[in-house]
């Protein structure tokens, strides 16, 4: 049985800096982000990108979200997919309804152009996760799932998947498989060294191409994100 997820208390305006504030330091950062990514695929373009990170809590939800918007200020048309289907944040952050959303898609009960939600930002629309399923893992390594990747990047330029934290659960490695790369998002003052080198070694494993790391709440001039190629 499906059930719907729990309300939490999300600051929009910390969220979502790269729209409430785009001359800001940290929004500058995202974009460097998106750059790098840009400049890792030369000769093919990522169009669909796995966010994660080794546990919870340590900001994969808002660097997706404003990486999406950088993005989409850059004049792509840019689809947030909520993915973790463990902890769904994306609608809190973009405040939007939860009731429909991916899970609804995967099962079949309603269609993607039904259950995507529009945003204020121009060419930026997300799914949501759509209420919680008892059985994630299932739902994301389905044909379902290979099919809406599809059906999304007929209409979108770049999709970007909010996924589960990859030591948690399995969920983000059976994803890896799916998307063009991932990008791993550490914080600096929350993130163990052995718990890092675990989520290399679990997308190592599900043979992930890693692009990168975002080291997340570095004190220095502020909350700056770094990104580092491979």
């Amino acid at each position: 049985m499906l059930k719907r997820s729990k309300k939490v208390n999300i600051k929009k305006e910390k969220s979502l800096i790269s729209y409430i504030n785009p001359k800001s330091m940290i929004s500058e950062q995202y974009r460097t982000i998106r750059t790098n990514i840009q400049f890792s695929s030369l000769e093919k373009a990522y169009r669909t990108l796995i966010i994660t990170s080794p546990g919870f809590g340590e900001g994969k939800t808002t660097t997706t979200a404003n990486l999406g918007v950088v993005m989409a200020q850059q004049g792509k048309k840019i689809l947030i997919v909520d993915a973790d289907l463990r902890k769904p944040m994306m609608h809190f952050i973009f405040k939007t309804e939860n009731t429909t959303g991916l899970t609804n898609v995967l099962i079949q009960q309603t269609s993607l152009q039904e259950a995507i939600r529009k945003t204020k930002i121009e060419k930026l629309d997300i799914l949501p996760s759509g209420p919680i399923p008892p059985n994630p893992a299932e739902l994301l390594s389905s044909v379902s799932m290979k099919e809406l990747m599809e059906q999304a990047l007929e209409e979108y330029d770049v999709i970007l998947f909010d996924s589960p934290p990859v030591n948690a659960v399995a969920d983000t490695q059976i994803l890896s498989n799916s998307g063009d790369g991932v990008v791993l998002v550490v914080n600096s003052g929350k993130t163990k060294r052995d718990s890092g080198i675990k989520a290399l070694e679990s997308l190592n494993s599900a043979k992930a191409k890693l692009l990168g790391v975002v080291l997340n709440n570095k004190q220095r001039k502020g909350n700056q994100h770094y990104y580092y190629g491979r």
